[in-house]
């Protein structure tokens, strides 16, 4: 008898390779690979290069840095924390990390978990240092941390925190006795069945990995120290992401029937803690480790940026539920995301994506003196200047930012679209960024970018 069944998801897969090719070859992408699963049906792609000094082909079996959808797994680990009796989300996290210090001290003294998993904690999110190679360095990190300064009040917004997913990595180690790419190994990829995820760059070379790339130059770094890896370390193949993502739509049940994390557990990780204060990039709510997204449905995922690499996955739970995970290597990313999953979400989930925002075809009034001056954080100082022409951002990144955005100062134009709502572009690509200027209750102004809350240092 004739298997009509593996012709159809043939022709399906051809038909998503095709969409894929077309679509990279438009934004200018050297590779990627995708995965997709409905329901119990999934179906895969690959196109370009993994490194266009070699030429070497990407395949669906290549693995790429998945970035910070790295946060989701440390999460996920994190609430085994939990489901064991070994953590309360609520109880101050210097209890089980005495040696934890950061310059302010009421942040030290009553941080929680629970901040860190929601974003909330204020510590410095952008600190890169290179703690070393061994399994020491993320205590070698937390020791760092102790100079480290608070870009907001202990619980006062959302700001996106890669320093805190850090901290999260090393209580899993304390509480664990192991190192957490140990654990993460044990506990998730084994059970999961992913022999090809993994955390160190050895482990990449195994299989055919991706590096990255600025538009089309190879980037001259793979990855970033090993210390940043709670934080977006690890890297995987597109289809590892679907395995994880039936992991949560399963409520921590494994294909194999093993419950790795207790449906408590997984259904208060996409439950929303806080808002975001600018909610068209990243999600409008935060979860546990999820970003969230109200797109006339609930959905969740995460994104993922390293250096010359993007990862996105997002998940729409349901009766039959859909995900979609990309891994990109250069050219326009974002664009290739935005126009790929606009497709797929609305063919087999039903789901309109909001299109990114774009100015407005009619000038909305802004006021230049309520947003003016010069907002700074630990690698990032934003400069909002009141041209003859309009309002201009200035963005001078540093050290490791510096070398993902490929420039050490970057300018463009602030077009006002909402109230106190304003978007900017950054040269060479189609998309535009939101940027939103808020006040806290206290008083103090921030600028909400990338995700990120920057604190007005001065004005101009």
């Amino acid at each position: 008898m004739p298997d009509w069944r593996g012709s159809l998801m043939s022709d399906v897969d051809a038909t998503l390779q095709d969409r894929l090719a077309a679509l990279a070859e438009r934004h200018h992408v050297v590779g990627a690979s995708l995965a997709v699963a409905v329901g119990d049906w999934s179906a895969t792609a690959a196109t370009g290069v993994l490194n266009t000094r070699t030429g070497a082909p990407v395949t669906v079996d290549s693995v790429f840095q998945i970035g910070s959808i790295t946060k989701v797994w440390t999460a996920t680990l994190v609430m085994q924390l939990v489901d064991d009796g070994l953590l309360d989300l609520d109880t101050p996290l210097i209890c089980y990390l005495p040696d934890f210090r950061v310059l302010d001290e009421e942040t030290t003294a009553a941080v929680t978990a629970r901040h860190l998993l929601n974003h909330t904690s204020g510590i410095g999110g952008d600190f890169f240092p290179d703690a070393g190679r061994g399994d020491d360095n993320l205590a070698r990190y937390v020791s760092a941390m102790s100079g480290l300064a608070n870009s907001h009040p202990l619980g006062a917004t959302m700001s996106y925190n890669n320093a805190g997913f850090v901290l999260l990595g090393r209580l899993v180690e304390v509480l664990r006795g192991k190192s957490w790419d140990a654990v993460v190994r044990e506990r998730l990829f084994v059970p999961l069945g992913l022999p090809a995820a993994g955390t160190l760059p050895e482990e990449a070379l195994l299989w055919g990995a991706a590096v990255g790339h600025f538009g089309t130059e190879v980037s001259p770094e793979w990855g970033l120290p090993r210390c940043v890896g709670p934080s977006g370390l690890i890297h995987a193949r597109a289809v590892d992401l679907l395995t994880f993502a039936r992991l949560h739509l399963a409520d921590g049940v494994t294909a194999t029937g093993e419950r790795l994390i207790s449906a408590e557990s997984a259904a208060a990780m996409r439950t929303p803690q806080v808002a975001v204060p600018e909610p068209w990039t990243s999600g409008a709510h935060v979860g546990l480790g999820w970003m969230l997204f109200d797109w006339g449905r609930p959905v969740l995922g995460h994104d993922g940026v390293t250096l010359g690499q993007n990862a996105y996955l997002r998940i729409v739970p349901g009766p039959v539920p859909t995900t979609v995970a990309l891994l990109v290597s250069g050219g326009d990313a974002e664009q290739l995301y935005q126009d790929l999953f606009a497709e797929l979400l609305l063919e087999h989930a039903g789901v309109t994506m909001p299109p990114a925002p774009q100015p407005p075809p009619e000038p909305v009034p802004a006021d230049p003196a309520g947003v003016v001056g010069t907002y700074e954080s630990v690698l990032m100082t934003y400069l909002v200047e009141d041209r003859a022409d309009g309002l201009v951002l200035v963005t001078r990144p540093s050290g490791v930012l510096a070398v993902s955005l490929g420039a050490d100062e970057i300018e463009s134009p602030l077009i006002p679209f909402g109230p106190n709502a304003f978007l900017t572009q950054v040269p060479g690509r189609q998309s535009w960024l939101p940027a939103v200027f808020y006040q806290l209750e206290n008083g103090d102004r921030y600028l909400h970018l990338g995700a990120q809350a920057t604190p007005l240092a001065s004005r101009v």
